[in-house]
């Protein structure tokens, strides 16, 4: 029973707390505010593109099933050393030619 009586008193509290005082309009204006997307964004140029990087270290692994990349690679201006189409793609196994 005494456990029924404390929850419902705080119960109580928090809902008086949560009434008492206004929220204040400039607080929630403000929130508001920062809660907008930026108008503008902010680019940086880089001297590498770390796509373009990334892109050329999976294909030194291994070959891709699709060129979804060579449109962005061609743009970039990047000249891309991935194996021929026709030869085989690397092997698992870590080991040298067979």
């Amino acid at each position: 029973m005494e456990d029924y009586d404390l929850e419902r008193r705080l119960s109580e509290m928090l809902s008086e707390m949560l009434q008492e005082g206004e929220m204040e309009q400039s607080d929630r204006t403000a929130k508001e505010v920062r809660q907008i997307s930026p108008k503008y964004e902010i680019r940086i140029q880089t001297a590498h593109d770390p796509i373009v990087e990334e892109t050329l270290r999976y294909r030194k692994i291994a070959r891709e099933l699709d060129g979804r990349y060579d449109k962005y690679l061609e743009r970039s201006g990047i000249i891309d050393h991935r194996q021929d189409k026709d030869s085989k793609p690397a092997s698992g196994s870590g080991g040298g030619p067979q």
